[in-house]
């Protein structure tokens, strides 16, 4: 089974979320079925959610989160939160790497994802930060990396 994680910003300045739908449904056709999501706000709770609407139409597509600490969602607003749980509900695994908030901690869960994952859906626009870091990462393991 092929599976795709997603990296990208926090802030959405020019994500087209049509084209974010199509990508992720191109990859489920093309025979990809599991997605890792960092579960950040921004580009990986956009994604996450267009996995959800398309797992109506296509059974067996598994969304899988991948919380780098336990506390990651404290400092989210009242609607990041429900959000976010209510992502985790669709959710058919989640995977906690750390009880605790540590320094390195996010990029521990975006190499696990690159590390268990084929192909890297992102949305890169500056060349710095996490982002930058895990598709620099992945390039270095020789996935595939698809750019919205």
């Amino acid at each position: 089974m092929k599976s795709c994680c997603f990296t990208g910003h926090r802030v959405l300045r020019d994500l087209d979320a049509a084209l974010l739908d199509r990508v992720i449904a191109d990859l489920i056709k093309s025979g990809c079925k599991r997605f890792y999501c960092g579960m950040a706000k921004g580009f990986d709770l956009a994604a996450a959610e267009s996995v959800i609407a398309l797992k109506k139409s296509y059974p067996g597509v598994e969304l899988v989160a991948c919380i780098p600490c336990g506390s990651q969602s404290l400092s989210y607003s009242a609607s990041d939160k429900r959000r976010y749980n209510r992502i985790l509900d669709f959710c058919s695994e989640t995977i906690t790497l750390s009880c605790d908030y540590y320094k390195g901690c996010m990029h521990v869960r975006d190499r696990f994802m690159v590390d268990n994952s084929d192909i890297v859906l992102s949305y890169l626009r500056e060349k710095r930060g996490g982002t930058y870091y895990t598709v620099s990462y992945a390039e270095k393991k020789g996935l595939k990396i698809i750019s919205l």
